[in-house]
């Protein structure tokens, strides 16, 4: 029998074509590059309804956002100064018309595009287009006219008048500098799954009510000081997904299906972190505080007597315990304690005092002229309707309220509860109701301005003050800390005088994370993370 052998060379290549097929048949995560992939999950508690920084304004958008964009100043959230970051110096012109921005030169968008004052007036026009309806970004521009590029690394933001909240503005993920080419490339409507920015993390994915996916960038190197890692983030990948119910927070942290979870419910976090179960970062929010704009051009809110009646029988004390668990403080005002120019005089105004808010409810005319426990006008019954968000436990705390009025105060209450904020703006359009529920956050008190101008565009109270307009005007426009720190008083003192907002708690914003996560804390506002710090320990 004829036996041929395969020459030597033969065998030798058909066994390294065999080898080759058993290696790339091995598992992905076999592979040496995954296995060292460290990735971590962030609980969002709001499906926003739309994720691009200029265009939408949900509080939860600005934690991913915080990451992907970098910002041209920073603010120190221990000395509340601000510091350099896409910018590495500015000027402001003694008239406080013009901010001059120095950039750095070293910087790279994560598609490529170098960073530099061409790229920060296509940004900044972007925000102030009529075609681009911001929600949020335009605002905090105030009135910046236009944008001159000096050169390369120069840019020039031109005012029509003062806006001392100006930086504060630009400090904020809003306001974070997209890439130029990819604005060019994708209408507003499609950018916002295609971002690029200049920040730690770049953006991999968008899935609408299901996920946001991060990973980090390996070329970053310009991290501002307000971080303490000042290159490549620790964590490869972050994968933002939402939790809406509370419940489902509680047991997603508990679980270990997440590995940060934001606003969780006062007894979930002090019951967690009792059993071990998780670390907790109490995240102080300033800004409005969780409270209830009052209706003035609805009966019977319409009267002065009754909106102080409603403040002075309201316990805010009782449900911040109930509620908060001691976690936040009682609000006293239109802006809250850690809030620049706060004035703490006005924390004295409205005491709980039932007999006091009896007496001048009694003063309006209302009373139970048919005897059946309500009070009502000429028979007709009187109703109080309070309109709940459904975020912040503002659901939980209107009925609260709603059993302290009806008891002290013998009138009925409806609480509507709605289940977006362009529901709560719909029905704010609308007129109907007497309290509506709205907090904002913000370090600088110009958070006031929607809620309080006549013209604002959460001016839900609807109270037309054309002196208060002057000194919320004023206030943004002062140059001089001194002069608006007394002009904030004023206009403090003034809302609360005319009873304008029922405040009720300080929000402090319950973070559980992982007991292995480490390196967790937030900007100046109290609400957006530096992820770029995050590590796991093994």
């Amino acid at each position: 029998m004829n036996h041929t052998r395969k020459p030597p060379r033969l065998q030798t290549w058909l066994a390294l074509v065999l080898l080759l097929i058993a290696v790339l048949s091995l598992p992905a995560c076999s592979q040496p590059e995954e296995e060292n992939v460290t990735e971590i999950t962030y609980g969002l508690t709001l499906v926003p309804s739309g994720i691009d920084p200029h265009i939408h304004a949900s509080s939860e958008l600005g934690i991913p956002l915080r990451s992907i964009y970098d910002t041209l100043v920073y603010r120190d959230a221990e000395t509340l100064e601000f510091v350099p970051g896409l910018a590495e110096r500015w000027e402001v012109s003694d008239d406080g018309l013009t901010y001059t921005f120095y950039l750095r030169d070293d910087v790279t968008f994560h598609d490529g595009t170098p960073f530099n004052a061409d790229a920060v007036r296509v940004n900044i026009e972007r925000v102030l287009s009529e075609d681009a309806n911001s929600l949020k970004a335009a605002g905090l521009l105030g009135p910046v006219q236009r944008v001159e590029v000096v050169d390369d690394t120069t840019v020039r933001l031109v005012l029509t008048e003062p806006f001392a909240p100006l930086l504060d503005g630009l400090s904020q993920p809003y306001l974070g500098m997209a890439s130029p080419t990819a604005l060019q490339r994708y209408d507003t409507a499609t950018y916002q799954f295609h971002q690029v920015g200049t920040g730690p993390y770049r953006f991999v994915e968008y899935v609408v009510n299901d996920r946001l996916v991060l990973e980090a960038n390996p070329d970053y190197a310009w991290a501002p000081s307000v971080v303490e890692n000042q290159g490549r983030p620790h964590i490869d990948r972050v994968v933002f997904r939402f939790y809406t119910d509370p419940a489902s927070r509680s047991l997603a942290i508990e679980s270990g299906e997440v590995d940060v979870m934001g606003e969780l419910l006062p007894t979930d976090a002090r019951r967690l972190r009792a059993d071990g179960v998780i670390e907790l970062e109490e995240s102080p929010i300033p800004g409005q505080p969780l409270g209830f704009l009052l209706n003035t051009n609805r009966v019977p809110t319409s009267s002065l007597e009754v909106r102080r009646a409603l403040l002075l029988a309201t316990d805010r004390q009782i449900i911040v315990q109930t509620l908060s668990q001691g976690f936040s403080p009682v609000a006293t005002g239109p802006i809250t304690s850690n809030t620049l120019f706060y004035e703490p005089a006005v924390a004295t105004m409205y005491e709980y005092d039932p007999a006091q808010a009896i007496a001048l409810f009694d003063q309006t005319g209302w009373v139970d002229s048919d005897g059946d426990g309500w009070r009502d006008e000429g028979g007709n019954p009187l109703e109080i309707v309070i309109v709940a968000p459904p975020w912040s436990m503002f659901p939980e705390v209107a009925e609260l309220i709603k059993n302290q009025w009806e008891s002290t105060l013998n009138v009925r209450v409806r609480v509507l509860q709605v289940a977006s904020f362009p529901m709560l703006s719909d029905v704010a359009a609308s007129g109907e109701y007497n309290a509506i529920g709205l907090n904002f956050a913000g370090l600088d008190p110009v958070v006031m301005n929607p809620a309080y101008l006549t013209d604002g565009a959460r001016s839900w109270s609807r109270h037309a003050d054309r002196e208060l307009d002057a000194w919320l005007r004023q206030a943004q426009a002062a140059m001089d800390p001194v002069q608006r720190a007394e002009l904030y008083s004023q206009i403090q003192t003034r809302i609360m005088e005319q009873a304008l907002v029922l405040p009720i708690r300080e929000q402090v914003n319950l973070n559980g994370y992982q007991p292995s996560l480490q390196g967790l804390h937030f900007d100046a506002e109290g609400w957006f993370p530096y992820l770029t710090d995050l590590k796991l320990e093994p």
